[in-house]
């Protein structure tokens, strides 16, 4: 998220200046060495995502004690889903409604209303900000204008903010998921579900 916020500063100075025709000139920029912000940002993301898939495939794993037969792949796909290209925008989505259903207190429960609500919205903001992002390297790769530089860097602009909002809920899912299955594994009686 950190990034994120930085990233949409950057894109915001570039937006907001008289100097758009050199998208990468200090003078817009600052001292700050974008290749070495980008490369940090990258090596957080993926450090983040292998500790997000390794504590998502313990999840899975815990998931398959309480409620075998609600879950609908192998624990091993709690981990290859995620790695799969394409499959990766509902695979892993799938399995986390999986987990989700068998760490209530009662997993084979019709789902309440809204029960859902904070996956499915997470989930939309990340395939979201996926494609978002996607959108913006291309129209960066192929600028060659001012304001072609201007409409990438709205675009990168957008899915930062989307970005962030992934990760906020992202962070909420993970706290709530992680309660529910604690609450189960330890017998305590929950709150209102």
């Amino acid at each position: 998220m950190l990034f994120d916020v930085l990233f949409s500063v950057i894109e915001l100075r570039f937006l907001f200046s008289d100097n758009a025709t050199d998208y990468f000139d200090p003078a817009v920029f600052g001292a700050l060495d974008l290749n070495v912000a980008y490369s940090l940002a990258f090596t957080l993301y993926v450090a983040t995502g292998i500790v997000f898939i390794v504590w998502f495939h313990r999840l899975r794993q815990n998931a398959q004690v309480w409620a075998p037969d609600l879950q609908s792949r192998k624990p091993g796909w709690a981990i290859g889903g995620w790695l799969i290209p394409i499959g990766n925008l509902w695979i892993p989505r799938g399995i986390a409604a999986d987990i989700w259903r068998a760490s209530r207190w009662h997993p084979y429960a019709a789902d309440g209303a809204r029960e859902l609500t904070l996956l499915n919205t997470w989930w939309v903001c990340w395939v979201a900000d996926m494609v978002l992002e996607r959108i913006s390297a291309q129209l960066l790769k192929t600028a060659e204008t001012p304001d072609a530089y201007v409409t990438a860097s709205t675009w990168a602009l957008a899915g930062y903010g989307l970005d962030v909002v992934a990760a906020v809920l992202a962070i909420l899912f993970v706290r709530r998921l992680t309660s529910m299955q604690h609450t189960k594994a330890t017998g305590m009686i929950p709150a209102a579900q």
